[in-house]
Parts: structure tokens; sequence; C-alpha cells
């Protein structure tokens, strides 16, 4: 089950753009960690069904770029090229017997990449922050 929303801003060409994103995704990151702890919290009650929130999104789709050939000797992008954009992940964890779906493994796993992901994200908020101070700094 997929709950919660991530908002789309439409996207600004400004220098604080990038700590806006960052500290949207530092939010969305906490916000998921919490929904694994509590699947892992639940990995033992029956018929428990795992909770994950809906994937991140930057606003990256509203601002996608197409090719375009403005010679004749540049090469189309091909159908392909497309296609190997779509790819998406199986759902391959199982049931339990008792109608648990938690994985500890997958949960673990998910666990992991927010972190990590969440850590990037504040080092790029402390990133900024810096810069920030010191285009300001009159010393």
């Amino acid at each position: 089950m997929i709950v919660g929303a991530t908002p789309v801003s439409t996207a600004n060409a400004s220098p604080l753009y990038v700590m806006d994103i960052a500290t949207r995704y530092a939010e969305w990151a906490a916000v998921r960690q919490a929904a694994i702890a509590g699947n892992i919290a639940n990995a033992d009650t029956p018929n428990y069904r795992a909770r994950d929130i809906e994937p991140f999104h930057a606003g990256g789709d509203q601002t996608r770029l197409t090719m375009s050939e403005t010679r004749p000797g540049h090469m189309a992008p091909t159908a392909m090229e497309d296609y190997a954009a779509d790819v998406t992940k199986s759902r391959s964890w199982d049931v339990s017997h008792s109608g648990n779906t938690v994985s500890l493994d997958e949960q673990l796993m998910k666990a992991d990449d927010t972190k990590r992901g969440h850590e990037l994200s504040l080092s790029v908020i402390a990133t900024f922050h810096r810069m920030l101070l010191a285009s300001v700094s009159f010393q």
C-alpha cells in the first residue's frame, strides 16, 4: 500500500531551487523512514500489509526536455531509448503464512537507501548554507 503524496512544485531557475529540492527530499525521507519503521514494528502482526509512500518527485517530469534535430546530420532518438527509461521494479517479496506482507530484508534495504538519501540531502543543505553565509560575509 502506498500512502502520502509528494507535492510537485514548478521548477524555478534560482540557485535556491536545489536547496528547496534537498529540503523537500529530507522531509520525504523522514516520512518514509517512519513508514518503514512501522512496517518493521508490525513484522509479526497477522494480515498486516506493508506500507510505503509514493516515490519522491522533484518536478523533473514537468521540465523534461525532448531531443530535436536541428540539422540533417543529427541522429534522431530511437524508440528503444524512450522505452529504456520506463523500467519498473517487480514485486518479488512473498506473503507469509499469516498473511503478513512485511519482508524484513526488503524493509532494511529500503531503510538503508532512505538513510543514504537523507544524509545526502542534508549534506547538500549544509553546503548551500555555508555557501550562502560565505557570500554575505564581509570578511
